[in-house]
C-alpha cells in the first residue's frame, strides 16, 4: 500500500449532523442498548439502483470503519464506505413524518425520497434526474 492508498483510507469518513447523533441517542436510550452502534449500509435495490440501510448493532464487524461522533458509534463495512464516503446523515422531521436522510456527494441521482441512489460507477446514468420514484415522492 502506498502513502496516496493509505490517505485515502484515513481521509474516509462520514458525518452526523447534531439532530442526528442526538435522534441516534435517543433510540438507543429507548431501546436499552447505549451501548451499541448504528450499521449504515448500502444495498442494491430501490428505485435508483442502490438503496441505504441502518441498523442498531451491539459492535462493529471485522473490516468496519468505526466514526465516533459525539458519543455515538457509526460502523460502515468497506463496500458501503466506497459509496459512503464524505456522505453527511441527518434527520428531518417533517409533517410527513420523520426520518433519516443522507446527502452523498457520491450520488449523481437519487430517490425523491432520499432512500436510493445512483452513482456514475453503477452504470445508467444519462445526467437526468432518476423520475419516477415509486416512493411517491418523486
Amino acid at each position: 500500500m502506498d502513502v496516496q492508498e493509505l490517505e485515502q483510507i484515513q481521509t474516509e469518513t462520514v458525518f452526523l449532523t447534531e439532530t442526528a447523533t442526538a435522534t441516534v441517542k435517543n433510540l438507543l436510550l429507548q431501546k436499552n442498548v447505549p451501548d451499541y452502534g448504528l450499521r449504515v449500509f448500502v444495498a442494491g435495490g430501490g428505485c435508483s439502483g442502490m438503496q441505504y440501510g441502518m441498523a442498531l448493532e451491539a459492535e462493529a464487524r471485522n473490516y468496519d470503519h468505526v466514526i465516533e461522533q459525539d458519543g455515538v458509534k457509526v460502523f460502515i463495512d468497506p463496500t458501503s464506505m466506497m459509496y459512503l464516503n464524505q456522505a453527511t446523515i441527518d434527520y428531518v422531521d417533517s409533517i410527513m413524518g420523520g426520518g433519516f436522510k443522507i446527502e452523498n456527494p457520491n450520488a449523481v441521482t437519487s430517490c425523491g425520497c432520499g432512500s436510493s441512489f445512483k452513482t456514475k460507477d453503477t452504470g445508467g446514468y444519462s445526467g437526468a434526474s432518476a423520475g419516477g420514484c415509486g416512493c411517491g415522492a418523486g
